[in-house]
């Protein structure tokens, strides 16, 4: 049986990743080269070291991806690569790359929105879960509510107006002194602390829309008056804090709009107690829950060649001149 392949390429931040799926849900490679050790010593990302190590490891990375997958280039059907939103440097190598590959290889390309590749993320694994469906796309830059009433059909009932979620966790862990990048550290430390601090809920029950801002300056002024409190106990204080808002307000807008169910997607969703809390929401509601596997949580080229072949379907491939923009909005 012909399948339909899909080179897929993500450059938005700090990962070079290139995957080749096919019919928009096999994955037959996905490959992955992290830049958390290039940058975790200065604490965050770098966006010029993240732009020069992208075009280091980019070739690399799509040349391994096609062996792991067993395809020659002549046997694709497409090419794909975010286009934003991101980084602007680091997503101009993405996407230059697989324009270049496009032209010379003589295929069709296609730039993908990132937001949209995370919610696709989920139907790698499970691709016939039913519509609609409620996402809560939680990431470093973005915190999002969104309801997906059909394919490629979007509307987003709430986001950030100010820090997203996991950039909440990074601010919070380089206080503490903890590392970069902070949510893995403060969720491994909360499994050994005690939720007895009484941080606040920002926005708990007004609408949609998230605000975490108040809340990682609520952990710092706690950590300046308190500094014997045990840390494990600061940093589950301050997970419950930022989960509970999470998983309420998600659990709440699969309700009002009747969803199937309720996914999550983005680098927050590797958390476990974030994991944790949505499946038991759903399960006390009788919604049905997807949570993906962490390696499809975090910037990856699978989700990206997902929503790739969803999007080609429906609207034909992109233009050589379409360009990389850092402040792409997901399409409603």
């Amino acid at each position: 049986m012909t399948q339909n392949l899909v080179l897929a390429i993500e450059t938005s931040c700090d990962e070079t990743a290139a995957a080749v799926v096919a019919d928009g849900k096999n994955v037959l490679s996905s490959v992955v080269s992290s830049q958390v050790d290039i940058h975790a010593r200065y604490g965050g990302v770098v966006p010029e070291v993240a732009s020069r190590a992208h075009v280091d490891l980019i070739a690399p990375v799509i040349a391994q991806a096609l062996v792991e997958a067993g395809i020659e280039h002549s046997d694709l059907d497409l090419i794909a690569a975010t286009r934003g939103p991101g980084l602007i440097g680091s997503l101009l190598v993405g996407v230059s790359a697989a324009k270049s590959l496009a032209l010379v290889w003589k295929k069709p390309f296609i730039g993908v929105n990132h937001l949209e590749a995370h919610l696709y993320s989920c139907f790698l694994e499970e691709p016939d879960l039913e519509l609609p469906l409620v996402v809560l796309l939680v990431s470093g830059g973005h915190t999002m509510l969104i309801a997906m009433d059909n394919h490629l059909s979007y509307k987003i009932l709430g986001q950030t107006l100010d820090d997203a979620a996991g950039e909440a966790y990074d601010k919070v862990a380089r206080y503490l002194g903890l590392g970069y990048p902070g949510g893995p550290i403060i969720d491994q430390l909360a499994v050994s602390g005690k939720p007895e601090i009484e941080f606040p809920r920002p926005m708990l029950h007004e609408g949609y829309n998230f605000s975490f801002s108040g809340l990682k300056t609520s952990v710092i002024n706690y950590v300046r008056k308190n500094p014997e409190t045990p840390i494990e106990d600061i940093a589950t204080s301050f997970q419950e804090a930022v989960v509970d808002v999470l998983v309420t307000k998600a659990k709440k807008a699969a309700i009002e709009i009747n969803a199937k169910g309720l996914c999550i997607g983005g680098g927050v969703a590797a958390n476990s107690r974030l994991r944790e809390a949505v499946l038991d929401a759903c399960l006390q509601e009788g919604l049905h829950s997807f949570v993906p596997s962490r390696s499809y949580c975090t910037d990856n080229a699978a989700m990206v060649a997902a929503a790739a072949w969803r999007r080609y379907s429906q609207d034909g491939p992109s233009s050589l001149y379409t360009g990389a923009d850092p402040n792409l909005r997901l399409p409603e």
